[in-house]
């Protein structure tokens, strides 16, 4: 095998690039992409025949270098889950809560109490208050909405 990969020299970049570039078509994530270009980056400086890129060594440094550089420069322009959305309470149902008033379904003893909201029984926290009280739920925190009376 070592004898295989000094035969390739500078064409093992190549093929670890172009095997990366292969499993990122195969597996979900986007994050091999940029380091398979990164050896594909570094296979042309080799090929090049720049005097500092002649030892595996200095073309190892480069790799990392450029994999680190393509993977931030990927994540910064590229991260496919920073989106603005016209729903961001989508699939946040306690948040869409906030604001909304109910009555108390069951009174509120102790500090702690439960509402209904459609059709669902939420936990509530809050000052001690009768069933049938009406309340407006101003935050939600620790799987409790905390709420107050309305006056």
């Amino acid at each position: 095998m070592p004898d295989m990969l000094a035969a390739l020299g500078i064409w093992n970049w190549v093929v670890l690039g172009l095997v990366l570039l292969f499993l990122e078509l195969v597996t979900p994530g986007v994050f091999l992409i940029w380091i398979g270009f990164a050896a594909l980056v570094t296979s042309l400086i080799a090929f090049t025949g720049l005097g500092f890129i002649d030892s595996w060594q200095a073309q190892l440094l480069l790799f990392m270098v450029l994999s680190v550089i393509f993977v931030l420069i990927g994540r910064k322009y590229f991260n496919p889950r920073v989106q603005n959305s016209d729903e961001p309470l989508l699939n946040r149902r306690a948040d869409q809560l906030i604001g909304m008033r109910t009555t108390l379904e069951e009174p509120i003893i102790n500090g702690h109490g439960r509402a209904r909201f459609d059709d669902t029984l939420w936990r509530v926290t809050g000052p001690d208050l009768p069933a049938g009280t009406t309340i407006i739920v101003r935050e939600y925190h620790d799987g409790l909405l905390q709420v107050e009376e309305v006056k």
